[in-house]
C-alpha cells in the first residue's frame, strides 16, 4: 500500500480558445506528476487555475487538440467568463 492511502490521483486539464474556433480545444491533459506539471507551469505564466474536479473528469475524456463536445460548452462558457471578471476586477492580484 502507498503512503498516499486511497487519495485520489491528480487530473488537469488545459484548455485553450482561438479566435475562429467553434469552441476551446484540449490542449493537454495528465495525472499524477504530469497533471502537477500543467498547473505549476500555468501558474508561472499567470494561467489561471480553477479547481472542478467534475468538469476535469469530463474534459479528460477529449482527445489533445480537440474541441470539447457541446454537451460542456455552457459550464466552459461560464467558466471563461467568471475568469474573465475575475482578472478585470483584480488587477495586479495574484491568481
Amino acid at each position: 500500500m502507498s503512503e498516499r492511502g486511497d487519495a485520489p490521483r491528480r487530473r488537469a486539464v488545459a484548455l485553450a480558445y482561438r479566435e475562429g474556433d467553434g469552441a476551446p480545444r484540449v490542449m493537454a491533459r495528465g495525472y499524477g506528476d504530469v497533471a502537477e506539471r500543467l498547473v505549476e507551469e500555468a501558474r508561472r505564466h499567470g494561467v489561471f487555475v480553477h479547481a472542478a474536479p467534475e468538469l476535469v473528469a469530463l474534459l479528460m475524456t477529449v482527445n489533445l487538440d480537440q474541441r470539447i463536445p457541446e454537451s460542456l460548452y455552457q459550464v466552459v462558457a461560464e467558466l471563461l467568463v467568471w475568469v474573465q471578471q475575475l482578472e478585470q476586477g483584480s488587477p495586479g492580484e495574484q491568481r
